[in-house]
């Protein structure tokens, strides 16, 4: 079970670091193929985010590519909406909390698909710093609880609507990652319901990937990029429908 966990750190840290994710999206179905039950993967699969989602925005910031500006408020709204969000999962059954999971990844990837692709000089649009916190504050609620970290959610808002180049939008994605998955991870903690034997190995191990996946990110084209992420999320969901029906 452990070299199993290793491997699967590792190639969640790659898809975090390439794709903006946290890691919650691909990491809870395949967890729950592993064997653990809904609530186990999610605590495992917070965990994991924290690790994955600072270092590689610490990365990022290094490298150029996280401007940090207005996703403060929006990270802001993501910790108050992650710090809720964790409580929620203690009153809402594992069917639901399935099928909810199914339709945020049927929704991330309809957006994405339509959206344009900008470019890095495309002149990005601007929201007030209130409803920038409120919708945070939403993605927060909704992520925590199911296990992720809400950039699948929020990435496609900020190329569909907000016209932020592809790779700009994963960097800042994975910013709002660091908000909401310590909130949830606070919060679980009160509730004690989170698997750090098993977390901390994923986490650990997320670390080495994650470091591979911003390389990666770096030294593809936007249009390839932007490919691949639709093609993660249709992974996600195949899994995800694997477990609900088969």
């Amino acid at each position: 079970m452990i070299i199993e966990l290793i491997l699967i750190g590792t190639f969640i840290g790659t898809m975090s670091g390439f794709f903006g994710i946290g890691g919650g999206m691909i990491l809870v179905p395949i967890l729950l193929v592993v064997g653990f039950d809904i609530k186990d993967a999610i605590g495992i699969s917070i965990v994991q985010m924290v690790f994955s989602s600072v270092f590689g925005s610490y990365l990022n910031h290094k490298k150029g590519s996280l401007v940090i500006g207005e996703g403060i408020f929006v990270g802001l709204g993501g910790f108050v909406g992650g710090y809720i969000g964790a409580y929620v999962t203690s009153y809402v059954p594992d069917t639901i909390l399935q099928f909810l999971f199914f339709g945020i990844l049927i929704f991330a990837l309809f957006r994405l698909f339509f959206s344009k692709n900008h470019t890095d000089d495309t002149q990005t649009k601007s929201l007030s710093k209130v409803l920038l916190f409120v919708i945070g504050s939403t993605i927060g609620i909704f992520s925590i609880s199911l296990g992720i970290g809400g950039s699948i959610i929020l990435t496609p808002l900020l190329v569909g609507v907000l016209h932020y180049p592809i790779k700009k939008a994963v960097s800042a994605g994975l910013f709002f990652v660091v908000f909401s998955s310590i909130a949830g991870m606070l919060s679980r903690l009160t509730t004690g319901n989170i698997d750090f034997n098993h977390g901390l190995i994923v986490a650990f191990a997320s670390l080495v990937g994650v470091t591979l996946g911003i390389w990666l990110k770096d030294h593809i084209t936007s249009k390839n990029h932007k490919t691949l992420l639709l093609v993660l999320y249709l992974f996600a969901l195949g899994m995800l429908v694997k477990k609900i029906y088969f």
